[in-house]
């Protein structure tokens, strides 16, 4: 399973590991995915969700 968020699409970014010599070597920032029941089409499913996204949700939701 890939680190992609179902809402967002976001993905994990990539660039440089900088040490104090400034030699560079690759490195990766995944996305802060959490596990979360939600109701698609009245059916409960679990997807992966960033917390970013979770969060938007949420604040939508509590505008109701």
């Amino acid at each position: 399973m890939s680190r992609v968020c179902a809402v967002s699409g976001k993905k994990a970014l990539s660039g440089n590991k900088r040490s104090h010599s400034l030699r560079a070597t690759r490195r990766k920032w995944n996305v802060n995915l959490q596990k979360v029941k939600v109701m698609i089409d009245g059916k409960p499913q679990r997807i992966r969700i960033s917390a970013r996204a979770l969060k938007t949700l949420k604040a939508e939701q509590a505008g109701k």
